[in-house]
Order: structure tokens, then C-alpha cells, then sequence
């Protein structure tokens, strides 16, 4: 069994985004089947996510159980403060911006799937799997999981024509572009 969460968060309060819902449709659309029809992952999309405790609750159901895979991919805010990065929920405040990268990780670190897919098109996610403590930075990702973030721990992503670059691009390679010299 293939499983797959994906999330796309458009509508913030004061700083809406115009791409993440369109690249959650995209993903979905190119994980829900292979390019002969058959079936691929079970997606289970959620545009517009309104609160942190929600978001928690989807990505814990998404590593649950014993699937081969779990994917979880994010197209959203990415926020980072002095304590660590965190995927942006509408309902933010000042020192609680949403689930934070580190939760993530963790809940699928202790997941029982075979492998474990993290995709996250958002500022600042290549802080994911790093750990700050006392000033050393340390990954701390488990094996069979498998991170891929749109920009590193200290850049912002982008969105051109309705779509995130990352998005754009992962879009192209699924589909394709990515193919050895022998079509594989």
C-alpha cells in the first residue's frame, strides 16, 4: 500500500500565497496514477488547512500504520525563528507559527512505513533534520526516509505563473524529464 498527504495552504491572513493550492492539485494528479492508469498512491489532499492542531493530526494519520510508503508533501509558509523552522499554519501567532520541522521528522522517524517521503516546497525547509543544540547543527534522519526541500535552511522559495518553482520541476522530473537514456 502507497499512501500520500498533500497539503496546500494558499489562504493566510496577511500574506496569501497564489501557487501552493494549484501544486497540491498538480502532485496529486501525477502520484494518483501511473502513466498507464493503474493505480499508484491513495492521495489524500487538504487545501487551505486552517490550524496547526489540524495539519498535526493529518501528517500523524499520513505515517500511520505499516504502508510501504508514506508521502507527505507541504506547499505553504516556511517560517524560521531562533529555535528552529516550521510549516506555516493560518492561524499563527507570534512564537507559535505552525507544526514544526521537527515534529515532522520525528513522526516520521517512529513511523512503521518501509519508506518515508517528505517533499516540502516552502522557505527555509532545508532546515529540516537539522538540530541545533548549543550551536552544533546534527541531521538526525532515520533509515528509509527521504527528505527533497525547495531551498535551503536560510533561503526563500518562489512562485511563478501560479506554481512553486520546487513544484514545477518535481512536477517535470515524475513525469519524465527525469529518465535515464533508456526510458527508464
Amino acid at each position: 500500500m502507497r499512501k500520500a498527504l498533500v497539503v496546500g495552504i494558499d489562504q493566510y491572513p496577511s500574506c496569501p500565497l497564489h501557487g501552493c493550492c494549484n501544486d497540491a492539485d498538480s502532485i496529486t494528479n501525477i502520484l494518483s496514477q501511473n502513466e498507464d492508469g493503474s493505480p499508484n498512491f491513495d492521495v489524500r489532499i487538504e487545501k487551505n488547512v486552517t490550524s496547526k492542531a489540524r495539519l498535526r493530526e493529518l501528517i500523524e494519520e499520513c505515517f500511520a500504520g505499516d504502508p510501504d510508503i508514506a508521502l507527505f508533501y507541504y506547499s505553504g509558509h516556511g517560517y524560521m525563528d531562533s529555535v528552529g523552522g516550521f510549516l506555516v499554519t493560518p492561524d499563527y501567532t507570534a512564537f507559535d507559527y505552525g507544526v514544526s520541522l521537527q515534529d515532522v521528522l520525528t513522526i516520521a522517524n517512529q513511523s512503521r512505513a518501509k519508506e518515508k517521503i517528505i517533499i516540502l516546497d516552502s522557505c527555509y525547509s532545508g532546515f529540516m533534520g537539522n538540530i541545533n543544540t548549543t550551536g552544533q547543527q546534527t541531521a538526525v534522519i532515520n533509515e528509509g526516509v527521504t527528505i527533497l526541500t525547495a531551498s535551503r535552511s536560510d533561503e526563500t522559495s518562489k512562485e511563478v505563473n501560479g506554481h512553486g518553482v520546487f513544484t514545477s520541476l518535481l512536477i517535470e522530473a515524475l513525469s519524465g524529464s527525469a529518465a535515464d537514456v533508456t526510458g527508464h
